[in-house]
Order: C-alpha cells, then structure tokens, then sequence
C-alpha cells in the first residue's frame, strides 16, 4: 500500500505543476491519473494466495481446458505433468501421444509425452498453450504444477505459511 500512496502523491503533484503552468490540460491529467489507478489496480488483482497444507505441499484446484482438477506446486518440476486421469478429461489427444520424454518422478523413473494445454487457469491467474508432459495410467498420484506455468509469472514467492502467485497485469 506504500508503494500505491507513493505513486498517488506523485501524480498528484504532477497534475497540479502541470495545471498551474496550463489549466487547458485537465481532461488529459483526469485521463492520465485514472488510467494509472485504473492499471495498478488491476495489477495487484493478478495474485492468488495459495496456502501450505498439513502435509507442507502448496495444492491447489486448476482448471485445465475448463476442467477443474487438483494440483501441487513443484518448483523442482522443469514442466507441468498431468495424470493419464486428467489428461483424458480435459481432452487431449492422449490416441496420437508419444511417450517419448525421460522423467524421473518422486515414484521413480518413467516416460511421458509432450502436450500443450489449451488454457490453463488457477484462480485470476490464466495462461493459454502451455507445455506440459502427460504420464501413462497409474505412473503418477497427483497432477503437478511445474515450471513451464510459473516462469510465466511475474512473480511467485514463498513464505512459512503460504505461497504468492502474481501474474503479469
């Protein structure tokens, strides 16, 4: 909120300077003004709060091309991975898929097949055609969300108790 005040004091200095030099220019100060709370707003409405569980995993509910589904935050993870499950629901051509990709899991090492998610949405945070690797049937317990979704972000950080998406505005 510091930040935000700060700001507003700026543009409230700057439009009266710029009104005493030339009054004529209201509408434009109005415009600009509105424009920049209008911008910030909507930057800070670009986060979702995820908190730890008893277990300290970070999960969450996405929904994958409309589809809701559970999720854990693995920053260890280079990709997105689906289950077989989740895959199948949110309709992905899982007939023409290639397990082709090495990928050593927390259940050992198995194949997986390279696929791109239509949309992928947790809270207000949305990212469209995102890669993402997809395991064969029983490989893996829980879809994970890995770094190909947050090196999209603007940000995400880490606390005791929780963990901070923040998306580009």
């Amino acid at each position: 909120m510091t930040r935000f005040s700060l700001i507003l004091a700026l543009l409230v200095t700057a439009a009266g300077a710029t009104l005493a030099a030339q009054p004529a220019t209201l509408d434009h100060v109005k415009h600009f003004v509105r424009t920049s709370i209008n911008q910030y707003a909507a930057r800070e409405a670009r986060y979702v709060h995820i908190p730890r569980s008893h277990n300290g995993e970070f999960a969450l509910r996405a929904r994958i091309n409309g589809v809701k589904t559970p999720m854990v935050i693995d920053t260890g993870a280079t990709s997105v991975v689906l289950t077989y499950e989740t895959a199948k629901a949110a309709g992905l051509p899982l007939d023409l898929a290639t397990y082709d990709v090495e990928v050593e899991t927390a259940g050992g090492h198995v194949r997986a097949a390279r696929v791109t998610l239509d949309k992928l949405a947790i809270g207000k945070l949305v990212e469209l055609s995102v890669p993402a690797l997809v395991v064969p049937r029983g490989k893996l317990k829980t879809n994970l969300l890995g770094m190909s979704f947050l090196n999209r972000l603007e940000s995400w950080e880490v606390s005791p108790d929780k963990l901070v998406l923040r998306g580009y505005p």
